[in-house]
């Protein structure tokens, strides 16, 4: 029997409620994948101060481990899914896995931070790859119906988890040695692809014209990688220096080439009118600002409580648990919260969680508590997250018709990775920038710290501003048409 037979009849049997032993393979190695791509950014962020201190890199350098992850995954977010649409899932997915493997090796070895940025970026773009297309796997192998939703809400579980996950392993392994953090996804992941390599169903010959817009997407990353780039110069160079400004003015003008080619490519990565929906802008807004207020916070704490309270890596990770591991307990509960409470109101309430979370955080004195003085901040985002997350997913492509909604999400995807990687460079040189010098008080020390989190709390309440918004009165009745697309 081959490959195509036996998939027909293990979709078969999924469709009258038996999962043949093929079905529950093929989820669990998807899920497996999965939970390597969402702790990937987790698993960076305790081990920043050990890699700083390896690699002799300043805080603006070292924010490349998160946020070039971040860039590699947002920035050809769009790419990847074209590039999988015209070589086909299976291809890509399983090189894809072949890729992440080779890049948490060399990441691992690496002792050129540059070396070291690049193979993160490279981890990103295989994320891309990865990750939209394991879902489309399972939208297509399970039949529609409660078997789908069983499968999709195991594969979202996983994610879920991820990042919790990636927290505490990381603390344990860096706790060892930094490199055995990277390290560790490619054993695993060369274990994932030779199941893939039998339990992953063919894809049918692909048709038509086969345009990547491979201008489109390198001028976009170009522009991303410029922008932050000139930002995390800024604290070493300065704002008068030729450097910064020469990498800003990269941005606007590949800004510029990027809009150009997609209004003049025959097939774009991305169609604007997808920002003309309402919805679709608050929910992105809303999610960067949500993940990126997030994620900086996160370094900061981790900067804080190695550098300068003397904080071994697993006691900063469980520090951290409470501000993620609401999620990955509820994940299974976010649709039945959406259905009861509605989108907008549930991402306003886990908006202003957060901010109240990050208000808290100014207050932090120069010898902390963390039952009183850092735990209630990370109860109150991990709230937020259970509140909005799913939410602000459901609301980004809910105005959209079917055959439209991965375009939409991978528009949505896009700016939360986006709002990651810019909230990490900014984060990073507001802390390097108002650092306070080596044999400084304790005092000077936490106020060197509190530009950053006013950073992160401004962001915090632009998002609940964006959050409000969605529970006024909407001038647009929602079925009103999306402007004409171009042909």
């Amino acid at each position: 029997m081959n490959r195509s037979t036996t998939l027909t009849s293990s979709v078969a049997a999924a469709s009258a409620g038996r999962w043949s032993p093929r079905l529950w393979g093929l989820l669990l190695v998807l899920a497996g994948n999965m939970l390597i791509d969402a702790l990937e950014v987790s698993v960076a962020v305790v081990a920043l101060p050990s890699v700083g201190d390896d690699l002799g890199l300043p805080p603006t350098s070292l924010q490349w481990a998160m946020s070039g992850f971040a860039l590699g995954f947002g920035s050809l977010m769009l790419f990847g899914a074209r590039v999988v649409a015209l070589l086909g899932r299976r291809r890509m997915y399983l090189l894809a896995l072949l890729g992440f493997a080779a890049a948490s090796v060399i990441s691992a070895l690496a002792s050129d931070p540059a070396l070291f940025v690049a193979t993160r970026f490279a981890k990103g773009f295989c994320a891309a790859l990865t990750a939209p297309t394991g879902l489309a796997i399972l939208s297509t192998t399970f039949a529609e119906g409660p078997d789908r939703d069983r499968a999709v809400s195991v594969y979202t579980l996983a994610g879920a988890s991820g990042f919790t996950a990636g927290l505490l392993l990381s603390g344990a392994l860096t706790s060892v040695d930094w490199r055995l953090t990277f390290l560790f996804p490619a054993p695993v992941v060369l274990v994932l692809y030779a199941f893939c390599l039998r339990l992953v169903p063919p894809d049918p010959p692909p048709g038509g014209p086969r345009r990547y817009d491979v201008a489109g997407a390198a001028t976009f990353s170009g522009a991303l990688l410029a922008l932050v780039y000139g930002i995390a110069s800024v604290p070493q160079h300065g704002w008068g220096s030729a450097r910064v400004w020469a990498s800003f003015a990269a941005t606007v003008a590949l800004l510029v080439a990027f809009t150009t080619v997609e209004r003049q490519v025959p097939q774009p990565l991305v169609r604007f009118s997808v920002l003309a929906d309402p919805a679709m802008r608050r929910s992105a807004l809303g999610a960067a600002a949500l993940n990126g207020s997030y994620l900086g916070l996160l370094f900061i704490v981790t900067v804080q409580t190695q550098d300068h309270l003397g904080w071994g890596p697993m006691r900063t990770a469980l520090a951290m648990v409470p501000a993620s591991l609401p999620l990955a307990v509820t994940a299974l509960l976010s649709g039945r919260l959406v259905r009861r409470f509605g989108a907008p109101r549930l991402i306003a309430v886990g908006a202003a969680g957060p901010l109240l979370g990050y208000a808290l955080y100014l207050r932090l004195p120069a010898h902390p508590h963390y039952a009183t003085d850092i735990l209630p901040t990370m109860l109150l985002v991990g709230a937020g997250f259970v509140a909005s997350f799913a939410a602000l997913n459901m609301q980004a492509v809910s105005g959209f018709p079917a055959e439209r909604r991965g375009e939409a999400s991978g528009v949505y995807q896009t700016a939360v990775q986006i709002g990651a990687a810019l909230m990490l460079v900014l984060t990073a040189a507001l802390v390097e920038g108002y650092g306070a010098p080596t044999g400084a008080s304790a005092r000077a020390v936490a106020d060197g710290f509190r530009p950053a989190v006013r950073l992160v709390t401004a962001v915090g309440l632009l998002g609940l501003l964006v959050a409000l918004t969605g529970v006024l009165p909407r001038r647009r009745p929602a079925d009103t048409p999306l402007p004409e697309e171009r042909t």
